[in-house]
């Protein structure tokens, strides 16, 4: 098991650590987890400064609006850390990308979309994802609830 799968399953609440094989697609990724395609979170790390970071999940069909973005974390400079950083600053590899079990924890936020949802995120491995209720991931972490979606 991964630190994520870990870290994931030791939290207060219920989270199904769900295993499949490698999709092609976003809808695959999707169906492999029993979510909709808008439920499957992206999680992407964010520079806010040489070494400070953020972890942001939108929603699969989704993208994130910087301007937004910047906006809802107080923050005039933002950008999306590179393949290399992203893992260094976290242990996961990209598509694995998840806030448990994280090496340095880092503030999370999400979009407002997710309140209310049963989301689907990575789980710190390749072909394993985590399916939990989006209120209790936003609790978890304290959480930045915002609209940084481009067209919401």
């Amino acid at each position: 098991m991964s630190a994520a799968v870990d870290a994931a399953t030791a939290a207060p609440f219920e989270v199904n650590v769900i295993y499949h094989g490698i999709p092609t697609s976003l809808e695959e990724a999707a169906e492999m987890s029993g979510v909709e395609p808008h439920q499957l979170q992206k999680t992407m790390v964010v520079r806010v400064s040489e070494g400070e970071y953020l972890i942001v999940l939108v929603p699969g069909d989704r993208v994130i609006d910087w301007k937004k973005l910047r906006h809802a974390v107080g923050e005039s400079r933002l950008s999306l850390a590179p393949q290399d950083e992203a893992e260094r600053a976290t242990g996961f590899k990209r598509g694995t990308i998840t806030p448990f079990g994280v090496h340095t924890p880092m503030p999370v936020v999400v979009d407002e979309s997710m309140r209310g949802e049963r989301i689907s995120l990575g789980a710190g491995e390749p072909g394993t994802n985590l399916v939990l209720a989006a209120d209790d991931l936003i609790e978890h972490f304290a959480a930045v609830v915002a609209d940084i979606v481009k067209g919401a």
